[in-house]
């Protein structure tokens, strides 16, 4: 059976000293869970938040990375640069980083091999637009991200890697697809991932919802066949409501 993997992608907020406040208050609140936890956070709240999660089960991710080991890429971060610091976890191909920073299903695809040479642990973002989803396209658009992002993976790689099916529509808008269009979207993106790597891959790896998950929805949305948890924005940003969303089944 697949585990729940619950992560908070914090986005541009927190600084250190709020991030170290932060974690004071949730290790307690999540101690007990089965439930993997993940904070992602700004690339100047690592070092804090790796610090002090450390005998703790909370892990530690960042938002982003580059492709390459080092070289002329002003403001940027490599992988090795995360993991010589203990960072765990990285979001790769956020919606965010998609609109507003151009990256491609190919830089997502380069970035994931890289991540994966560096013993990162990737989190993969899928998802369809508004205007997509209203021409009927979402099975498409989600099938090919996954497939681009995956290219030239092994399966053993394949079933390392944790994608989060976020609709863009949901991010950070309120809205949330219902449970069923959430489920089934996820289906097919492990349908898509079975056609190319098998069955037994397929039901290995573990896909999570993103989009407006909060904690009055998190329970009805992760008790779904195929939803492994989500990946959490703003409501990730309190401890109290983060916790009770990592505690949706106590």
């Amino acid at each position: 059976m697949r585990r729940k993997v619950i992560a908070g992608n914090w986005k541009m907020n927190k600084t250190p000293n709020e991030t170290k406040k932060f974690i004071e208050e949730l290790k307690a609140l999540v101690a007990n869970t089965e439930n993997e936890v993940i904070i992602c956070v700004p690339f100047i709240d690592l070092a804090t938040a790796i610090e002090m999660t450390k005998d703790t089960n909370i892990k530690v991710g960042a938002q982003n990375m580059h492709f390459k080991a080092n070289g002329a890429y002003t403001g940027e971060i490599s992988a090795n640069m995360l993991t010589e610091i203990g960072t765990e976890y990285v979001i790769l191909g956020h919606s965010e980083r998609r609109q507003y920073y151009n990256e491609t299903d190919e830089t997502v695809n380069l970035k994931l091999k890289v991540a994966f040479e560096n013993g990162l642990k990737p989190i993969v973002c899928v998802g369809e637009s508004l205007k997509q989803r209203e021409d009927g396209v979402t099975k498409n658009v989600i099938t090919t991200q996954t497939r681009l992002a995956l290219d030239g993976l092994t399966n053993e790689l394949v079933e390392k890697t944790v994608i989060a099916y976020e609709p863009i529509w949901a991010i950070g808008t309120g809205k949330t697809a219902s449970n069923e269009d959430a489920n089934d979207a996820i289906k097919t993106i492990r349908e898509e991932i079975a056609n190319i790597y098998g069955n037994e891959t397929a039901e290995k790896v573990i896909i999570q919802y993103g989009g407006s998950v909060k904690s009055s929805n998190a329970k009805e949305l992760f008790e779904m066949s195929d939803i492994d948890g989500g990946l959490v924005g703003g409501a990730s940003l309190e401890p109290q409501e983060f916790s009770k969303i990592v505690n949706y089944d106590k």
